[in-house]
């Protein structure tokens, strides 16, 4: 081991290292340790190393220098005889690179750059590309759902056939189904498809998932069935199959969510299946769709999609040993329209005291009674992911029917729950007894009558 002291963060170095293969060298820029002891250091390509302090033979300090950017290239010629295609880019990791000065990954690439990384793109369908922001999925909000809308909207009015939004993936599963209720949440079914995908890994990184993803998307967007809007198809995800390349699988947009927070394929279904898989062969992708998806075209087409009305507060609580009454006073004290809860198992609250040394129990159960007795909207969903809620089961959820929570016979995830509560406020106010009547409804295949998972 080297007696110098170890590099400091940011700095760019030449290091060697012995292993167990023997001496060999890296180079790149120093990044917090991953554990006390060791050196970590990302690489060029993307991937980052860490090697113990005690096999460092050596290291040179190197000039810290920026990768040079990708240059625009020239206004593709575009065959005229293809799908037109419009890429709506928002932001993520898909759109971001790595800043080889301090070794993050900074949110700066542009779309017409995604076109001249991806010729591929151009034997698919003929490619348009807006830029409404770019932004971390995570800062997203309704008022941003309603501008992707409006962005999407504009695409079907201009003679898109499909539609591809790019974001972060973070929250891509609640942009998905914001998007099918906008579009056929009151019955219809959008002018075209609508695809969202993203990247796991930043698009410049040699391990990046960001073509294929993207390709794969593109195609559904030009060659897919038109969507039945009532088979959760409305906005679909498009994201890798598996850690492998080559496959990529088409998801339900209100029956999804991000399962893993770095695998490729990081993305699973809630009580729904995928909808259809497309093989990325050098022939071009290929879609097989499975065999329980059958889109219809009942449903008439909606030109002018619905929107959240982002003034709309409501708050997220998770049941468990530290939810209080007083929490739920003081969110009455806010004046929020709604609470919901994730309840346990089949949508449990804690609210009884069968001991007698569980006060806070019976307080709880209280808060909750004053607030529904007060007109406002109390939602348990569960936070089990898969499966239903059914407050009919044990004595507890019948009730907390009684006390009129809202939920019973849902088999909506816990994140397309909220989506869907906002939609149903959105549409109709504060009306309680309206959006209880609604929330058993499938609306846009957010609440199947047959779970298939």
């Amino acid at each position: 081991m080297t007696d110098a002291a170890p590099p400091l963060e940011g700095t760019r170095i030449r290091m060697n290292v012995e292993t167990m293969a023997g001496e060999t060298w890296h180079e790149g820029v120093v990044l917090p340790a991953t554990s006390q002891g060791h050196l970590t250091v990302k690489l060029d390509n993307g991937y980052n190393v860490s090697h113990a302090l005690s096999s460092l033979i050596s290291f040179t300090e190197l000039k810290t220098s920026p990768q040079p950017e990708l240059m625009q290239s020239p206004d593709r010629v575009f065959d005229e005889t293809l799908p037109l295609v419009r890429i709506i880019h928002t932001g993520g990791t898909i759109a971001s690179k790595v800043d080889y000065s301090t070794g993050a990954v900074v949110a700066r690439f542009e779309p017409g750059e995604m076109l001249s990384a991806i010729p591929e793109l151009a034997d698919i369908a003929r490619i348009e590309a807006v830029k409404i922001g770019n932004m971390w999925s995570d800062d997203m909000r309704p008022q941003h759902w309603n501008l992707i809308t409006t962005a999407i909207t504009d695409a079907f009015t201009d003679g898109a056939t499909g539609v591809v939004v790019t974001q972060g993936t973070d929250t891509m599963h609640m942009t998905s189904c914001a998007l099918s209720l906008a579009w056929a949440g009151e019955g219809g079914r959008p002018p075209g498809r609508i695809a969202i995908t993203g990247s796991q890994r930043s698009s410049d990184r040699g391990s990046s998932d960001a073509a294929e993803n993207l390709m794969a998307a593109v195609h559904w967007a030009a060659e897919g069935p038109a969507p039945d809007g009532g088979m959760a198809d409305a906005a679909v995800i498009v994201m890798h199959a598996g850690s492998d390349d080559g496959k990529c699988m088409v998801l339900p947009g209100c029956s999804v969510r991000k399962h893993h927070s770095s695998r490729r394929d990081a993305f699973r279904t809630v009580n729904s299946r995928p909808l259809a898989e497309i093989s990325l062969t050098k022939e071009g992708p290929e879609t097989r769709l499975m065999d329980w998806y059958e889109p219809g075209d009942e449903r008439e087409v909606s030109q002018q999609p619905t929107s959240f009305d982002p003034d709309i507060k409501i708050t997220q609580l998770l049941a468990g040993p530290h939810l209080r009454g007083e929490v739920i006073n003081a969110i009455a004290a806010l004046d929020h329209d709604a609470i919901v809860i994730q309840g346990t198992g089949l949508g449990h609250l804690p609210i009884e005291d069968p001991m007698g040394d569980a006060p806070e129990n019976l307080e709880l159960r209280k808060a909750i009674t004053e607030w529904c007795d007060s007109g406002r909207i109390a939602l348990v969903s569960t936070q089990c992911i898969g499966g239903p809620v059914n407050m009919a089961v044990y004595s507890k959820g019948r009730g907390q029917m009684e006390i009129g929570i809202i939920g019973h016979d849902s088999r909506c995830g816990p994140d397309a729950a909220l989506i869907k509560l906002h939609w149903l406020i959105s549409r109709h106010g504060r009306d309680a007894e309206k959006i209880a009547a609604l929330w058993t409804s499938d609306l846009v295949g957010e609440n199947p009558s047959v779970m298939m998972e």
